[in-house]
């Protein structure tokens, strides 16, 4: 689903009119070095389609990370059983990286959602994208909520974080994450 800004203004003020006190909303970072991660090659089983191995990161406020890569594309997850969340089997289509910083949003002071800058690439010597994903952190519900494409929308981090606040409490991890403001090529 596509949404523009004002019909997804809309569609969060009638959906979401329990979600309130958007002033205890904050963010925190942290930053995700993958070199400092403690990283674990796969076996056995796990092997098909895992590249880079699995990694378990150190997240804030003691929220475990986990990172996998396979066949050049990144799959990111959190909690304490991050491995079997659904984020952790969710990327974009294009090969992919991701950086280093990540952003907690924190109502009264607990991440409840971050928000994650990917770059999917077009293939060899491609065109690179810039993909702002958001996941909701739930235990047995932590998956990627909205998608924002920060080349055409100047006003990406803006509506992650809209999409954080609004979308993630009650997002229904069964459904495709949603793509907010104007879909680029990478969505």
């Amino acid at each position: 689903m596509i949404f523009t800004r004002p019909i997804l203004a809309a569609l969060l003020s009638l959906a979401l009119p329990a979600v309130s006190g958007a002033a205890d909303i904050t963010s925190a970072y942290t930053k995700l070095n993958l070199d400092a991660c403690q990283w674990r090659q796969p076996t056995g089983e796990e092997q098909e389609g895992v590249d880079g191995g699995k990694a378990d990161c150190p997240g804030y406020a003691g929220i475990p990370v986990y990172v996998t890569e396979g066949d050049l594309r990144m799959f990111v997850s959190f909690g304490a059983d991050a491995e079997n969340e659904p984020a952790a089997r969710q990327t974009l289509p294009n090969f992919n990286t991701v950086n280093d910083t990540l952003e907690w949003r924190l109502r009264d002071g607990r991440p409840f959602a971050t928000i994650l800058r990917w770059f999917p690439s077009e293939g060899s010597g491609g065109k690179q994208g810039n993909i702002l994903i958001v996941t909701r952190i739930a235990p047995g519900a932590t998956c990627q909520v909205a998608r924002v494409d920060a080349q055409v929308n100047a006003n990406a981090n803006v509506l992650a974080r809209q999409a954080a606040d609004e979308l993630a409490p009650g997002f229904d991890c069964s459904q495709a994450p949603l793509v907010i403001g104007r879909p680029g090529n990478f969505n």
